[in-house]
């Protein structure tokens, strides 16, 4: 089952779907899944992310056109939840209501809270999605979000931290998924949406400070591979060597995706946060895949 929703500037699109659509859904589990930059809900098929990524039944005259809910099973008895909002004209001012964006976010978990209490909420959120994701955090309690998967993210670690000190942020469990094929993006976004510090890096570069609820997943990296392959899931190495979109252009990630946003997904994230290389659990930035200088260790 899939829910389609817009987040518009004074009020959410789709309420009282969603609302019908908890009361008949027999899943434990609800995912909002958001798109990024250029997409925009009233624009053509090619731009509307409810035709796009976020639908069962996407356009077809698109290379990037992969359908999240089908890869993630909302097909098959799942409950998907499609966040669309206007992440057109310039990057900053995307950048700008993406934040406003995550008030849309809060909204929805109130709703899943007060129409079915027990249900988990999960979200899984690409580039400028990932600050929208974030920006909910302040804005709900904590359990109201349950995991993030975070593709490519278009936000800063300073930022990042700071919603993650919320209480919702210290019960959240977040899977950053970065690449080295970013880099040149998160580069340009360093470059025209300016950080509030000169050592402020996107979040590609993990979180400054180590979080125990907060795991970096490079899906470029051999040494990760190897890790995904003992928890079962398998992936094709890079095959280009820069790309915005492989977090869900990549085969083998949405197995991976389906495991972490599932019912079991505190599971499935312990066991990759102890298989991944150098001894290091969740939380740990890696500099294999980091964009920017690392912090030292004393």
């Amino acid at each position: 089952m899939l829910v389609a929703l817009t987040a518009r500037a004074d009020r959410l699109e789709g309420e009282a779907r969603l609302r019908a659509a908890l009361r008949a859904s027999p899943a434990a589990v609800a995912t909002v899944m958001i798109h990024g930059y250029r997409f925009c809900p009233d624009g053509p098929d090619r731009d509307n992310p409810h035709r796009h990524i976020l639908s069962l039944d996407p356009v077809r005259d698109c290379w990037k056109a992969v359908s999240w809910p089908r890869h993630l099973h909302m097909d098959r008895g799942g409950l998907g939840i499609a966040l669309g909002w206007p992440a057109q004209g310039t990057l900053a001012g995307a950048y700008r209501r993406a934040g406003e964006t995550g008030a849309a976010l809060a909204r929805i978990a109130r709703i899943v809270r007060q129409e079915r209490p027990t249900m988990r909420l999960t979200v899984m959120a690409h580039s400028l999605g990932a600050r929208v994701a974030l920006a909910a955090l302040p804005l709900v309690g904590a359990g109201d979000i349950a995991r993030m998967v975070l593709l490519s993210g278009a936000e800063y670690r300073q930022r990042a931290a700071m919603a993650m000190d919320s209480p919702a942020g210290h019960a959240v469990r977040v899977l950053n998924v970065t690449s080295g094929e970013n880099a040149p993006f998160d580069a340009a976004f360093r470059l025209l949406i300016r950080p509030d510090g000169w050592a402020d890096w996107p979040i590609g570069a993990g979180l400054q400070d180590p979080r125990r609820n907060w795991l970096n997943l490079s899906i470029d990296c051999p040494r990760h591979h190897a890790a995904l392959r003992q928890c079962g899931f398998p992936m094709r190495p890079p095959r280009t060597r820069f790309c915005h979109w492989s977090g869900y252009m990549r085969p083998g990630v949405f197995a991976l995706y389906r495991a972490v946003l599932g019912p079991d997904g505190a599971t499935a994230l312990a066991r990759l946060g102890a298989a991944l290389p150098d001894g290091q659990s969740e939380g740990t930035p890696r500099p294999e895949f980091a964009t920017g200088p690392q912090p030292r260790r004393i």
